[in-house]
């Protein structure tokens, strides 16, 4: 290609900014109502979900956390778009809710995972509707299998995960990795591993948490207990379940 034909193209990209989010929008579209009230965008770059969202939407609130690409997106937005779009940080500064709908795309594994879904619950409205995106992306880029380690205490937001990742055509496998209070508390507290240690005493609050979510975690998940088990053995344990479907 020649100089002249990549100007011509920057100035194209200039005028109509992309980027691979873009392929996964209509995808998203279709997992909302023809019409809602308002709509929270976190993650917003450059503005384009928001503006689809506005199609829908009475009001359409966007955050990022980067400056210069939310005073692009508001130059990209005509006055009569009925978007707002706000420089923040996603978990101390989003805009009050409640939200119809709420939409993170490539934005939740920047964030701490069960905080960013606590404050997302917090916004949505009864009845509303969040779609989170990073997973169905990653799978898409890299394929084969995502492993996904995390702690979800609360029902209602593991139903959320399950559904939206089900939607999508991604096979789920829930796995709950189980042990007694005593051996957690020793494992806890002998963990050494530095980039574990913020979370020590997070850990410890939230055992008792952790013993009441029991009933439904060993009713949505394969249950493997870990007492006296190395690492390895779990791991094997897990793949013969992933792979037999049990």
């Amino acid at each position: 290609m020649t100089t002249r034909a990549f100007r011509a193209i920057d100035r194209f990209h200039d005028v109509h900014p992309w980027d691979h989010n873009a392929h996964h929008h209509p995808w998203i579209m279709r997992q909302l109502p023809r019409r809602f009230g308002r709509a929270l965008d976190v993650g917003s770059g450059s503005g384009d979900l928001a503006r689809l969202l506005a199609t829908r939407a009475t009001e359409v609130r966007a955050l990022d956390a980067d400056r210069a690409i939310v005073a692009r997106a508001r130059e990209l937005t005509g006055p009569a778009v009925p978007v707002t779009f706000t420089a923040g940080d996603a978990l101390t500064e989003t805009p009050p809710g409640p939200y119809d709908v709420i939409t993170c795309v490539a934005t939740l594994h920047h964030l701490p995972f069960t905080e960013a879904l606590d404050l997302f619950r917090r916004h949505l409205a009864p009845g509303g509707t969040l779609v989170v995106e990073t997973a169905r992306q990653l799978l898409d880029h890299v394929g084969g299998t995502l492993v996904v380690p995390q702690t979800v205490l609360v029902e209602a937001y593991w139903q959320e995960i399950h559904d939206g990742l089900t939607r999508a055509g991604v096979p789920v496998h829930h796995v709950l990795l189980h042990t007694g209070r005593d051996t957690l508390v020793e494992r806890i507290e002998t963990d050494t591993q530095p980039e574990n240690a913020g979370a020590r005493q997070w850990r410890l609050d939230h055992l008792t948490d952790y013993e009441r979510a029991l009933p439904w975690l060993r009713r949505e998940a394969q249950v493997v207990d870990t007492t006296g088990v190395v690492p390895a053995e779990v791991a094997e344990t897990v793949l013969r379940g992933v792979r037999t479907g049990r």
